[in-house]
């Protein structure tokens, strides 16, 4: 599985620290004291993803990795025996302000957006107003999918689509700053002025193999509404969000004022606004969906009750299976999908400019969770949190690996140092150096660098103490590194080494 998240995940100071650190009352659910108890342990019990051999594992405090990382705002909906067993929210909406995040205060969801399609998809392929298998040109009419070497034999569909397999280009959707002048769809599938990014082609054959596609998204945002003759939002408001009581959810773009003034504000890595506070998405279906923990949660419960028959308000077990069956490589009808028996899960992240998220489910357990954070360093958050509710409740995955540290001689890093280019965008470089005799790494993405050291587990294979980072290089035959291996949570890329 390639997650394209995974290469995402790798405060402000407040006045009153009490507001920062802790929820207030007015919107604290009431739990028992046992959940209560729970709670406390997670918000105390913080991990990073390496537990070094011989060392301890000190636990850390979310109020002070908040402020590490300078994170304004995080807020928690946690899943237990198929209900919402609890929700929480810290911080506060923005930096400098004291209006605290609540559980229905709005987070971009960004592409936590794809699955919230894929559903609307299948529950319209259920309908027969198509079919998941047909090329999708047989049914859009606003715009088609031009035809290319690529379309001959194999053609787009939705199932490629969602699946990240139709052959269809743009890695990300594009950034649109508040009060620019927003694209139309079409402009965006063509790639006309104002759309800032490239025309959505086929350059690929369809179904030969697996890339992740945001424009993929668009295609079928423009199905969607083609075949529903209703605006987006307005459909995912009919299909989805009314069904499952998503009161605070929302694919409008820009964000309607009606809800301003309950969502947060973006920050980037310093921890500041971004400008406009938030960025606009006219790729709705790509990332444009605003949320809440608790309504995401709702969403991804009615997918685990749906697949084992005890709530069907959307899809039939049948086309619920489907979802959450692998088509290629990791990857079901808009999520990723892995693990098997208590550890089978389905799970999606979101990342926009400000804004980091994710919702993981289990599939038989009836476990899971949502953190929506308001910082672009809330990716290193989610993990950190994640490993706790997984120590708490017994979680066999997301456990902190224990690695040794090799003693080996700081001269074979020479062979290592230069610049390595992931295949599926220009866009991420990782650039491999040296500082004070140590191995360092520093990644070129969209949303920024950041320079961190590697530790050696043998003279070929490193590792990252604060996120769960793994590399290791590789020789030709001659001697010279031709590529490394980097593996994140069990997802590998292969990286070449560019001349």
């Amino acid at each position: 599985m390639k997650k394209l998240t995974c290469l995402f995940l790798t405060l402000c100071l407040l006045s009153t620290v009490s507001v920062f650190a802790q929820p207030k009352q007015s919107f604290r659910q009431t739990v028992s004291p046992d959940v209560e108890q729970r709670i406390r342990r997670i918000e105390n019990g913080l991990l990073l993803p390496v537990a070094i051999k011989g060392q301890s594992i000190v636990p850390m405090k979310l109020a002070d990795r908040m402020q590490f990382y300078k994170t304004p705002g995080v807020s928690i909906a946690f899943i237990n025996n198929g209900r919402i067993e609890w929700a929480r929210a810290y911080g506060v909406q923005a930096t400098g302000s004291r209006e605290p995040v609540t559980t229905e205060t709005l987070f971009q969801a960004g592409s936590i957006s794809k699955p919230v399609t894929a559903m609307i998809a299948l529950q319209m392929a259920q309908a027969s107003k198509f079919n998941l298998d047909e090329d999708v040109n047989r049914r859009l009419v606003s715009w088609k999918v031009p035809e290319n070497e690529f379309t001959t034999r194999e053609k787009v569909t939705v199932r490629r689509i969602v699946s990240h397999s139709a052959g269809l280009t743009n890695h990300v959707a594009g950034n649109y700053a508040a009060g620019a002048e927003l694209p139309t769809l079409v402009q965006i599938l063509d790639g006309a002025k104002p759309a800032n990014t490239p025309p959505i082609r086929v350059d690929l054959i369809p179904g030969s193999r697996w890339r992740y596609s945001g424009g993929g998204y668009g295609v079928l945002q423009q199905l969607i509404v083609d075949v529903g003759g209703k605006p987006f939002p307005k459909l995912a408001q009919e299909i989805i969000f009314d069904p499952l009581k998503m009161k605070h959810s929302t694919f409008e773009q820009p964000l309607p004022e009606r809800f301003q003034k309950r969502a947060t504000v973006g920050h980037n890595r310093a921890g500041e606004r971004i400008a406009g506070n938030w960025i606009a998405f006219p790729e709705m279906a790509a990332a444009g969906l605003w949320s809440t923990p608790s309504d995401l949660a709702r969403f991804a419960l009615e997918l685990q009750q749906s697949k084992i028959g005890k709530s069907n308000k959307i899809l039939t077990v049948q086309m619920t299976n489907q979802m959450l069956t692998r088509q290629i490589e990791n990857w079901g009808l808009g999520f990723t999908v892995e693990g098997a028996g208590r550890s089978a899960r389905f799970s999606h992240a979101g990342d926009t400019e400000g804004y980091k998220c994710l919702l993981v489910m289990y599939q038989n357990t009836g476990q899971g969770a949502v953190i929506m954070t308001n910082s672009d360093r809330g990716e290193r958050i989610i993990p950190e949190l994640l490993r706790s509710i997984a120590r708490e409740y017994g979680w066999n995955d997301f456990q902190p690996k224990e690695k040794t540290i090799a003693k080996i001689d700081p001269k074979v890093y020479a062979d290592y140092v230069g610049k390595y280019q992931f295949e599926f965008s220009s866009d991420f470089v990782l650039t491999v150096g040296t500082e004070a005799g140590n191995l360092t790494t520093e990644l070129k993405q969209p949303t920024g660098q950041s320079k961190t050291e590697l530790f050696p587990e043998s003279e070929t294979k490193f590792f990252r103490k604060d996120v769960d980072i793994e590399i290791t290089f590789v020789k030709d035959e001659t001697g010279q590194v031709t590529h490394l291996i980097f593996l994140q949570e069990g997802q590998e890329f292969r990286v070449r080494k560019l001349k």
